[in-house]
């Protein structure tokens, strides 16, 4: 504005010698301060062109430089650095590098869900507790159909209700491997119903003690959701009374899952921080043991997903099964793994079909 408004008076005064904003009345003699005046604003115009090209000039080449020094990758990397990763980000990866949280020194509990704790409340007591009771109405009267139907063969109703509970018990574990594959893998701390439990899983990897310190009732309540009563009576009544064996599977199956976590947690701990007859059940196979879960804790925590017995886990690597998954994943919506974020290799071995896991 000043450019022009400084221009507009300069034309005016070039163009007219008569003009008469600088014309004097005839009775008084000419005097020169019209040319005077000229001058400086002449002199005004050509300073402030000098002080504006050298300030747009200077500007220019500092851009210029600047462009030139900066790459792209550290445009990124200025970007990243204001950003603070939560379990709520899909940059939260095992709450490990890039995830913004610290894997603390020594076995001080590490708590990654907002609001979290490892003390068991009234409400979390409370919760396990309807549940188990659900499950165990559901699969007693299950049985109970099972004896009216066979007219009261008690063998017959005891060998199928003992069939079932194994085949609930076995799939629980390809279950649990299933459930514990996605959760670690994928979503975060947003995805509707699972976020809380996809948060804990992930950061358990950063602190795996933690859940060596939680209750019964605090470590397995979050289980209770996608596999409490409404579920099994969901179930239950699709299937129909003519169908006992089902709803006896799924009430075996969803307390299992949820019991996978107690399992998973017992994992954790020495033989002198759990009963003998925990022990007893690891030996023989009923439950996970410390051995064969320790090796899903090795970076990039590609295997070995299943914690209710472990029985599944070793058909399920051999075969490649949750690399041909986590394939089908990619090809369906272009979302990667997490295991692949740690392991650039593991991704280019499962693109080009290899999903056998060799470690």
């Amino acid at each position: 504005m000043k450019f022009l408004y400084i221009s507009t008076i300069l034309a005016t005064v070039m163009s007219s010698s008569t003009s008469v904003a600088f014309t004097f009345p005839k009775s008084q003699p000419q005097l020169s301060r019209p040319n005077t005046f000229v001058t400086k604003l002449q002199s005004t115009l050509a300073d402030d062109v000098d002080l504006i090209t050298p300030q747009s000039t200077q500007q220019l080449t500092q851009e210029e430089q600047l462009q030139s020094n900066v790459s792209q990758e550290d445009v990124d990397a200025i970007e990243a650095s204001f950003e603070t990763k939560t379990y709520l980000d899909d940059g939260f990866v095992f709450g490990l590098d890039g995830s913004g949280l610290d894997r603390p020194k020594g076995k001080v509990a590490n708590i990654v869900v907002e609001g979290d704790d490892v003390e068991t409340t009234p409400l979390q007591l409370a919760t396990v507790s309807a549940t188990f009771a659900g499950h165990a109405y559901f699969a007693v009267n299950a049985i109970l159909n099972l004896l009216a139907q066979t007219d009261g063969n008690i063998e017959v109703t005891a060998l199928t209700s003992l069939t079932t509970i194994l085949a609930s018990w076995i799939l629980a574990d390809l279950g649990s491997g299933v459930l514990h594959w996605s959760v670690d893998n994928y979503g975060n701390g947003r995805t509707p119903i699972m976020g809380n439990i996809i948060a804990a899983f992930q950061g358990h990897h950063s602190a795996p003690w933690t859940i060596t310190q939680r209750g019964f009732c605090n470590n397995v309540w979050k289980l209770c959701i996608p596999f409490g009563v409404p579920t099994v009576g969901a179930i239950t009544y699709l299937a129909g009374p003519e169908n006992p064996m089902v709803s006896l599977f799924f009430a075996v199956f969803c307390f299992n899952e949820i019991m996978s976590q107690e399992l998973h947690k017992w994992s954790h701990m020495t033989k002198k921080e759990v009963p003998e007859w925990v022990n007893t059940m690891q030996n023989v196979g009923i439950s996970i043991g410390r051995i064969a879960h320790a090796k899903h804790h090795m970076a990039p925590y590609d295997g070995n997903y299943c914690i209710v017995s472990g029985v599944c886990n070793e058909v399920l690597d051999n075969s490649g099964f949750f690399r041909w998954m986590e394939h089908r994943v990619y090809d369906i919506n272009g979302v990667e793994a997490n295991s692949w974020k740690l392991d650039p290799e593991l991704k280019a071995k499962t693109l080009r079909g290899e999903y056998r896991l060799t470690n």
